[in-house]
């Protein structure tokens, strides 16, 4: 409808003689296009018919309709038409740029045109909607180059969507970015940019060389975050914003956006000591578990609440130097905030509980392809979060390299340009440019709850970090920025030419702000200030254990999994493989390792706790063992039993991931810090893959709480043994997990029966509440369907997780050999040693089921069992370099008391398998029988 009243209106512009005229040649088109000029050929094409009611319409035209006024009207067009898309390129983007790029594009005589050609065709000819002052055509190319080529610059045209490309067209050229700020908005807003600009200086010229990774350059962030979390508590009902960003600038959001305390970070600076994590004299060690972080990579939480304004919550995530890898984190954690898990069924999102705001860097935000993976999330069902408000601080360095040595796109920001997200550029020293732009993002989000990217465009004032001299390697640059005056100085000489504010008014504003860093600096130094305690490390209970269950809610939970609705037909295969689960329950060692996963979740929803788990095909699961999800297979229609059991009192989401390991597991993990309710699961599709995720484990998930008291019970299954399959569908890298574990920081296990994974995910929903740790579960592949793997149902309502399971022995006082193994070949050793001597005695076996924290003190008391004990055996898969055996030898040796303890495996090797299933099979043949051989 749009379109067609803005083709109505041009055509409009034509009247009586000239309307006549133009129906004439309409008609002569339609009899033969070729017979008339190309120029009103190209523009009845362009435009499509006038309307019928066009000749009838009284009055003259102020402007007489030729052949030439039609092709200046078909070039001009064209001219708009590209400055709207092309204008970015000839905008004033740089601060420091002595010269406004031009392009071809955009020059008059590359479409043969003259202003006073174009003073000759009607405004509305080429811009329809153009404002009323505006009459000619000059007068609206005028105006475009305005909206389009200044301080701010857009990249509209790769929306797809018409509707809201039309937006973003119709917000830039209603002006809307030009704000109706008064006299004392700009002056609050001065006062602001002073503020961020003193603060960086105070901290400079107080503790010289001492990294901070300023935000200088790029000060308008401040006000701009400060907008956009204003607009948002109060037009919206988001009660939560949630930011992410580096390490630049990181210091003043904290303390001007977050609200921490100036002496808190002065402390930080002044290395003052904390008493809970300096060594006691004479001490080797530190709070247990607790090691801190770097002050520019600290979080920070705030609730703030404004006249008017209900409460607002702010958090600012904790960030290692790794740099965008918290873009997936924070998403999770907005997503967790978004979701009400408190019903059964699928949890219900509402984006508007929550803001996530990611703020950039210019090289890493095309360098890094986490970014790619997180920007692929936001249309997901499983992972959007209504839109995230981007900002690239964009400072044309990452390090010393330069934008050509950096990227292979114009922009930094080109990467959001293949999921369509609109991008507008700003110059960062046009203030009030930056509010208008944070303005549109906000408005944009709340219309249609999709990402928006802002280019924030300025520069770094200092090197990469305060103690490095940017002169060695950008000397042009570096005096460029020199001698160019700081944002707060560019907009105080606008105010003072526009007669807002006076220099001395200025000035006063500056002293109080360094009188008062000052006064807090000193009274600090002299001990006078209570600082902000750091949280520690809670207590908490050993370990938690699950509520008992009863055989009755698992027969009943069982019974509910295998309904579907009326008239859902499942694959007939499948139809089959579930049917065998009707009498599980009731056949001995009939729960496989599907089933008991699939009730322990029943069982863990019946207690109240929600579930969310993701991961590359989780819904059918790799190995087609899961099920959790159903297809009809006449409709396509999906159905996920777990979502309607009448016993569940908590929502429940199983989802397949998009190939990613990195970003997926980002999100879970972000989203298992803010939902401490919820037992979140990631899932590997091999647990090679998670290797792509490593930054993640190395950097979050295993010191988050040593380094941010930052707690998380995410569930991490990876497939994991060695059936033949070569070197990528082989190992997890067991070694790299246990390389990670210690101060009690997560438990990494390797269940080998169906009930020991029953009881291992229970009592991880039992450590939620009380004692929340990550879980890293090796989980199997042949044993999801080998019957030494299946359980009774018994096993499941009886008992606990045990860390280490041992074999029943008829005799321990024969036992000579103790043979030690983790995972899937235990079972072999066992079933090989059923055949190769059913009776014997001299040896016991037993499955090292928990390798992290390790159970020394059952494998004590099971050596003590032992009394003629004689030899140890440690058996595992993997080559001797990887696999348990480097982190436990050590442990073991205190385990056995003096004994020989000896290694069975394979020999160190590169890579982690071999690559053909025959020399495997020998390989796998010579270890098990090594293990049980006298």
């Amino acid at each position: 409808m749009a379109a067609a009243r803005e083709l109505h209106t041009l055509w409009q512009e034509f009247y009586g003689p000239n309307a006549g005229y133009i129906m004439e040649l309409y008609e002569q088109y339609l009899r033969d296009p070729a017979s008339i000029d190309e120029a009103s050929r190209r523009l009845f094409e362009q435009w499509g018919p006038p309307p019928n009611d066009l000749a009838t319409e009284d009055g003259a035209s102020p402007v007489t309709i030729s052949d030439a006024s039609l092709e200046t009207i078909r070039r001009g067009t064209e001219l708009a038409r590209n400055i709207r898309e092309y204008g970015h390129l000839q905008a004033h983007l740089n601060p420091l740029a002595n010269r406004v790029p031009s392009s071809p594009l955009l020059r008059l005589e590359t479409y043969g045109l003259t202003p006073e050609q174009l003073q000759q065709v009607p405004a509305k000819s080429l811009w329809p909607n153009c404002p009323p002052t505006l009459k000619t055509g000059w007068d609206a190319i005028e105006e475009l180059f305005k909206l389009y080529t200044g301080t701010v610059a857009y990249e509209f045209s790769h929306v797809h969507n018409v509707e809201e490309r039309q937006w973003l067209i119709d917000y830039v050229e209603s002006h809307r970015i030009q704000l109706p700020l008064s006299p004392v908005d700009k002056r609050t807003i001065l006062r602001r940019l002073i503020a961020v600009d003193q603060f960086e200086k105070f901290l400079h010229h107080t503790f010289p060389g001492q990294k901070r990774f300023s935000i200088e350059g790029t000060d308008a962030m401040v006000p701009m975050l400060d907008r956009l979390i204003h607009l948002t508590a109060t037009t919206t009902p988001i009660r939560n914003v949630v930011i992410g960003m580096a390490h630049r600038g990181r210091l003043n959001v904290l303390a001007h956006i977050l609200g921490k305390p100036y002496a808190d970070i002065f402390a930080e600076f002044h290395s003052a000591p904390n008493k809970d994590l300096v060594p006691s004299a004479g001490s080797a060690g530190i709070n247990f578990g607790w090691t801190g972080d770097v002050k520019y990579h600290l979080g920070a939480r705030k609730i703030m609440q404004e006249s008017n304004m209900v409460e607002m919550r702010l958090a600012l995530a904790n960030n290692p130097s790794h740099l965008e890898f918290v873009d997936p984190v924070v998403e999770g954690m907005a997503r967790a905030l978004q979701d009400s898990r408190q019903r059964p069924g699928a949890p219900v999102q509402d984006v508007d509980r929550a803001l996530a705001v990611l703020i950039h860097g210019d090289a890493s935000f095309p360098g890094e392809g986490v970014v790619s993976e997180t920007l692929n999330l936001s249309r997901l069902a499983a992972y959007n979060t209504g839109g995230t408000v981007h900002i690239i601080a964009n400072n044309f360095l990452g390090f010393t390299t330069e934008p050509d040595q950096g990227r292979s796109t114009l922009y930094a920001s080109d990467l959001a340009k293949g999921f369509e997200i609109p991008i507008v550029h700003v110059n960062g020293d046009d203030i009030e440019a930056c509010l208008g732009v944070i303005e549109m993002a906000h408005a944009y989000r709340q219309a249609f709850h999709k990402d928006f990217l802002i280019d924030l465009v300025g520069y770094r004032r200092w090197g990469h970090n305060e103690g490095d001299d940017p002169s060695v390697t950008q000397p042009v640059l570096y005096h460029a920025v020199a001698s160019h005056p700081v944002p707060w100085q560019v907009y105080a000489k606008r105010l003072e030419d526009e007669r807002m504010i006076t220099e001395e008014a200025v000035n006063e504003i500056i002293q109080a702000i360094q009188d008062d860093l000052r006064s807090i600096y000193q009274k600090l130094t002299r001990g006078e200030i209570t600082l902000t305690p750091r949280g520690n490390l809670p207590e908490e209970p050993a370990n938690p254990s699950p509520a008992p269950i009863s055989r009755e809610l698992l027969n009943d939970i069982n019974q509910e999994l295998l309904r579907r609705p009326k008239g859902f037909q499942l694959y007939p295969k499948l139809e089959k493989i579930l049917a065998k689960r009707q009498d599980a329950l009731t056949t001995p060692r009939g729960v496989d390792w599907a089933l008991a996963e699939t009730l322990a979740m029943g069982t863990i929803l019946a207690d109240g706790i929600p579930i969310r788990m993701t991961g590359q095909d989780s819904e059918r699961g790799t190995f087609s063992q899961r099920h959790l999800v159903l297809h009809d297979v006449q409709t396509g229609d999906k159905f996920s039993p777990l979502e309607h059991l009448s016993h569940a009192r908590a929502s429940f989401l199983v989802a397949n991931s998009p190939l990613s390991e990195t970003a997926v597991l980002g999100f879970e993990y972000g989203y298992s810090t803010q939902a401490p309710d919820t037992l979140v699961f990631w899932e590997a599709q091999y647990g090679d893959f998670a290797n792509v995720g490593q930054v993640l484990f190395d950097q979050f998930i295993a010191p988050g709480r040593a380094k941010w008291l930052q707690s998380s019970g995410l569930v991490m299954l990876l497939p994991h043994g060695y059936e033949g399959q070569g070197p990528e569908h082989s190992s997890a890298r067991l070694e790299r997990f246990l390389q990670l574990s210690a101060d009690e920081n997560w438990r990494v296990t390797i269940p080998t029966s169906a009930a020991q994974y029953f009881h291992l995910l229970r009592s991880q929903a039992a450590w939620l509440k009380e004692r929340p740790r990550p879980l890293v579960v090796l989980t199997p592949k042949s044993l999801l369907r080998n019957p030494l793997a299946a359980s009774d149902v018994t096993e499941l309502v009886q008992g606990q997780f045990q860390p280490l399971y041992p074999l029943p022995v008829s005799d321990p006082s024969q036992v000579t050999r103790l043979v030690l193994t983790a995972g899937k070949i235990g079972i072999e050793i066992a079933q090989a040693l059923k055949e190769q001597d059913p009776d014997a005695k001299w040896i016991a076996l037993a499955r090292v089921e928990q390798l992290y924290p390790f159970p020394s003190k059952e494998l004590d008391a099971l050596v003590a069992s032992l009394p003629h004990l004689e030899e140890v055996y440690w058996v595992q898969e993997e080559p001797q370099n990887m696999g348990a055996w480097t982190y436990i030898a050590t442990t073991l040796q205190y385990n056995v008391k003096g004994l020989p303890l000896k290694y069975v495996g394979r020999q160190p090797h590169s890579a982690p398998a071999e690559g053909f299933a025959q020399h495997h099979a020998i390989e796998q043949d010579r270890i098990i029988h090594e293990a049980i051989s006298r």
